[in-house]
């Protein structure tokens, strides 16, 4: 039987995973995941708190594609897969909101929040994922990968090895990485290369209810120190009736230039930032927050595939948004889709 070793279990290694779970008995690969928190979906995150549910990161699956369509409402239990009705305005440095961007025509996530995503397509595989196993080093020895993590345990040997971390973190292992290959040093530079927007986010709890037409607001020109800000009542089974929760997040400037500063600071200020945007002073103080640095939260454009070519015919694969160049839940699911078929290929 192949073997698969998977660093990272975001949402495009779950969905290769799923694709690789069409293979023939005979040749369907033993599949071994490692994630480095206690958490599914990467960036597709949810967290619960006082009988809330929120999805931090990323917002929701928009429906861009017909695979990804029919891979939520048709593929996978769609029990529980809930759509944002409410539409998304923009606003611009000023503070101005307009109306007018509903752009996605669907804005899905779960009533159990988007980290669900994950879940049900790993629950299609028989992968075994370790959760809280951080990988610090990669080793090739012949046609064969190993791993190795921080605890100092070894993982293999893999026939094929896929790595899932963001762009940055994905080369870094490559520079450490116990292993030689004419195309090496290209390979690490074209993905080193790709540019990330880092975003801060706040989450703040309201025990009554904001009343607006939208469901989120976004920053048009790039110029206001918030980027994102949404209402996370507008999705089903998230926010008991009578309360309200806002996601807000920041640009990119402001995220980088407050990541490290006090997150009560961060949080107090962002929550200003709303109360002026949505013009209600009430929403300076929460009755409780939570916040999220994302130092890779998003890619600027994707890596130049012609580099990545000549790894996998040595079986190293990568995948995740930053392939593709878009960050959103349902490039990921592409792309984690169409590296399974081609591993699928292989074997």
């Amino acid at each position: 039987m192949p073997t698969l070793g998977i660093v990272g279990a975001g949402s495009a290694a779950a969905a290769a995973s799923f694709a690789l779970s069409a293979v023939d008995a005979d040749t369907q690969p033993q599949i071994t995941v490692f994630e480095k928190s206690g958490g599914l979906c990467g960036r597709a995150a949810t967290r619960r708190h006082e009988g809330l549910v929120y999805d931090y990161g990323a917002n929701y699956v928009k429906s861009d594609d017909e695979r990804v369509i029919e891979l939520l409402t048709e593929t996978l239990d769609d029990e529980g897969l809930v759509d944002v009705s409410e539409p998304i305005y923009t606003f611009d440095e000023s503070g101005t909101v307009s109306p007018g961007r509903n752009v996605d025509e669907h804005k899905w996530t779960y009533r159990n929040g988007l980290s669900q995503l994950a879940k049900r397509l790993f629950e299609r595989t028989d992968a075994t994922v370790h959760r809280r196993t951080r990988i610090q080093t990669i080793r090739r020895s012949g046609d064969a990968w190993s791993l190795v993590d921080t605890d100092g345990n070894s993982w293999g040997p893999f026939d094929i090895l896929a790595l899932n971390p963001p762009a940055p973190q994905t080369a870094t292992l490559l520079e450490n990485a116990e292993w030689e290959a004419p195309y090496r040093t290209d390979l690490i530079d074209a993905i080193a290369a790709v540019p990330y927007r880092t975003v801060w986010t706040a989450v703040l709890h309201y025990p009554f209810e904001i009343d607006r037409p939208y469901y989120g607001l976004v920053n048009t020109d790039k110029a206001h120190a918030v980027g994102w800000i949404s209402r996370e009542e507008c999705k089903p089974g998230h926010v008991p009736p009578g309360e309200s929760l806002l996601i807000v997040q920041a640009n990119h400037e402001w995220s980088t230039r407050q990541y490290d500063d006090d997150p009560a600071a961060n949080v107090a200020s962002l929550a200003e930032h709303a109360a002026d945007l949505l013009e209600d002073s009430r929403l300076e103080t929460p009755i409780w927050s939570d916040h999220q640095g994302w130092r890779y939260a998003l890619p600027e454009f994707g890596v130049d595939r012609g580099a990545l070519s000549p790894a996998e015919s040595d079986g190293l694969y990568c995948l995740g948004d930053w392939v593709v160049g878009e960050g959103r839940v349902h490039a990921a699911l592409l792309n984690g889709l169409d590296v399974g078929d081609r591993i699928r290929g292989r074997l």
